[in-house]
């Protein structure tokens, strides 16, 4: 065994450096065979791909391996919190414990670094509606003096959706790039100057495609050669990537280059060109292309197989697309008559010579092994995008991270991770569509011991999922047993429109009398409701039942008592309706396979643990979850998604739930 890998293994031993500098750390098993294969494949080169349980300690056992090493690495996360949690704890840490000279850096998208021009302009705008953010402006503006990063996560109380993120930051559409007067002093640029002359930088997967897609545009490269990189929260790595690597064209992005170039032009170029008239048309084609989904449902995603999205008329689409490209062409015109004034009319002109492609590329055909659809909403965008990333990991990724550099003959090293990957020992869920099909694979089981700390139970007597009967009596047995539990709830639905209805309910039953404080995502920030769940009646306040969809499924951790029932209210299958769904079930049924077996199965198995995996997240956890869905027993596939859980035990009966729930509420009114 070489030095290197003699040094991670004892780094995890019971009197190992990490046992030394943390007085409650518990020599695993699992978490010392990760950390070897990591370091293996570092030593080595290559692809590893590991679903490791929770409490198993991924995040050290990749780590550590990756600090020792010695090498230059990446770290890509899922989320900016989790990018927090790594450059402001988890890494500092055992740099100290581990005593290595090691420097790290913090890269975030643009969209996340105070853009002082952009603070500037903001302030000298005569727009009305800025107004009402004068005094957000003015906190940001106090901050701004003081700010080494410009990191906007520094600044206490700014909402993650607050509309004036958008006024102070740029754009890659927007940034004037190097002839922007405060270039020098640009937090974007100086974030990314660090990056490039530290040893270990931490991303998030968000910007990783985005600078993939950058490269692939000719434009250049953000991110620092590596020679390892590590994306944790694997799971998520396919979906981003899509998003990224596929076209959009949305109306919310020309309503703002009409905005910008409005403003830009008022203040420059006054008088030099009818600013007014152009913007004015501009706004009208805009608003004119979404008027043609105007009957469509809010939130739907249209199918476009024909050259014309699915309920929208032809005549219409075809004469907004044609009004929409010739008031980007006056706009063109315009700007270019005035292009050598400043450089934001340059900007301006490429930013408006590249909706004119973009509206090009979706008046042609759907390029090949890509799918295409319109989104309905406030706004209307237009997607097209790949049906996976396996092309773009080939092309881009494993064979061609930094093209400008000379080939040393040594092999890169990839490592991703999650907690959930698949429902198979070869991952396949995950492995497939990331073209991994050949990387070396390791499953790590979870040390808990899920038999003595958690239950799954299916109420009998529930409605069929379809039943419009079901989500009332959903909420009927949360309300029941919430109360008798002093709170201590999460609920997650597969759909908004019955979060909405049990939120609804719940509140009505519980909330407004006082008893228990109904939490229901989107009445706050996200941040705020998880703060608030966790602290329940801990701080003297009231028990909390949380209901959610979409994010809260997967990276919303409450270790102990405030948390001790998990209801899921459906099976997390995909919508059948979906375009991009669809498409993917298209192609594996014209391989011979089944689109329900190989792919609609496999993707509710992996959500379903990913919303089991809120329950359990320490080794003194009790609860139970509750999955309102009577497929879960009475279907045969029910059999393949049980074996994706962790090994709780069945619930059979409503006695035995009774027994298993008592003991909990026992638990909890003792606190």
């Amino acid at each position: 065994m070489s030095a290197f890998l003699q040094a991670v293994a004892a780094t995890f031993t019971e009197d190992g450096v990490i046992a030394q500098a943390t007085p409650q750390f518990k020599s695993r098993a699992g978490q010392t065979d990760m950390a070897m294969a990591v370091a293996e494949t570092i030593s080595s080169g290559g692809e590893l791909v590991v679903e490791a349980g929770t409490g198993v300690g991924k995040t050290y056992a990749y780590l550590v391996p990756v600090l020792l090493s010695g090498q230059r690495a990446l770290v890509s996360t899922a989320t900016k919190a989790l990018q927090d949690q790594l450059f402001s704890r988890d890494i500092p840490k055992l740099i100290d414990a581990l005593k290595l000279p090691v420097r790290v850096a913090l890269l975030k998208g643009r969209g996340s670094y105070l853009c002082t021009l952009r603070l500037s302009q903001a302030r000298q705008s005569h727009d009305a509606s800025l107004r009402i953010h004068m005094h957000a402006l003015s906190k940001i503006e106090t901050w701004s003096q003081s700010t080494r990063t410009g990191d906007l996560s520094e600044l206490s109380g700014l909402d993650d959706r607050s509309p004036v993120i958008p006024l102070v930051t740029s754009t890659r559409d927007n940034c004037l790039g190097s002839p922007c007067p405060n270039f020098k002093s640009c937090h974007v640029n100086l974030a990314r100057k660090e990056a490039m002359s530290a040893d270990v930088v931490v991303i998030n997967h968000h910007l990783f495609f985005a600078d993939l897609n950058v490269r692939e545009t000719g434009m250049a490269e953000l991110l620092p050669s590596v020679q390892t990189v590590v994306f944790d929260e694997a799971h998520q790595l396919n979906e981003i990537g899509i998003h990224f690597l596929g076209r959009h064209l949305s109306t919310s992005q020309l309503l703002e280059l009409t905005r910008d170039i409005l403003g830009a032009g008022v203040q420059m170029a006054r008088g030099l060109v009818d600013w007014t008239l152009i913007c004015s048309v501009l706004e009208k084609s805009t608003r004119d292309l979404r008027l043609t989904a105007q009957h469509a449902k809010s939130g739907s995603r249209l199918r476009w197989i024909d050259p014309i999205p699915d309920g929208i008329e032809t005549s219409e689409w075809l004469l907004a697309m044609a009004q929409l490209q010739v008031a980007l062409q006056g706009a063109q015109a315009a700007l270019d008559t005035v292009s050598e004034m400043a450089p934001d009319f340059v900007r301006l002109y490429e930013r408006v010579s590249l909706q004119l492609r973009l509206i090009q590329d979706f008046q042609e055909p759907c390029a090949q092994g890509s799918v295409r659809w319109a989104e309905v909403g406030a706004q209307m965008r237009l997607v097209e995008s790949p049906l996976d990333i396996s092309n773009a990991v080939h092309t881009h990724m494993l064979q061609d991270l930094t093209p400008q550099e000379p080939k040393t003959g040594s092999q890169k090293t990839w490592i991703f991770t999650s907690a959930t990957l698949g429902e198979d020992d070869q991952m396949r869920w995950f492995t497939e569509p990331c073209g991994l099909s050949e990387a070396r694979k390791l499953r790590v089981a979870s040390p808990f011991d899920y038999a003595n700390m958690a239950a799954i139970y299916v109420p009998p007597g529930m409605p069929k999922p379809n039943d419009m009967a079901h989500t009332r009596t959903v909420s009927t047995w949360v309300e029941k047993h919430a109360r008798k539990l002093g709170g201590r709830t999460l609920v997650l639905t597969t759909t908004l429109n019955a979060m909405r209805n049990i939120g609804e309910a719940l509140t009505a039953a519980l909330g407004q009398s006082g008893e228990l404080e109904v939490l229901v995502q989107g009445q706050g920030p996200k941040r705020r409701l998880m703060e608030r769940f966790r602290e329940g009646s801990s701080e003297g306040g009231l028990g909390c039942v949380l209901v959610a969809s979409a994010s809260f499924w997967e990276g919303f951790d409450v270790p102990g008592d405030a948390l001790q029932l998990v209801v899921i209210d459906k099976l997390p299958f995909p919508p059948p309706n979906d375009p991009l769904v669809e498409a993917r079930s298209q192609r594996l049924e014209l391989s011979g396979k089944s689109s329900f077996s190989d792919y609609s199965v496999p993707e509710a198995a992996v959500a379903l643990k990913q919303g089991a995996g809120r329950l359990i997240r320490s080794e003194t956890d009790q609860g139970v979850l509750v999955v309102c869905d009577p497929r879960l027993t009475g279907m045969a596939y029910g059999r393949r998604l049980l074996a994706c859980l962790p090994p709780m035990r069945r619930l059979q009966t409503e006695v035995e739930f009774e027994e298993a729930f008592g003991r909990l509420t026992k638990t909890s009114t003792t606190q």
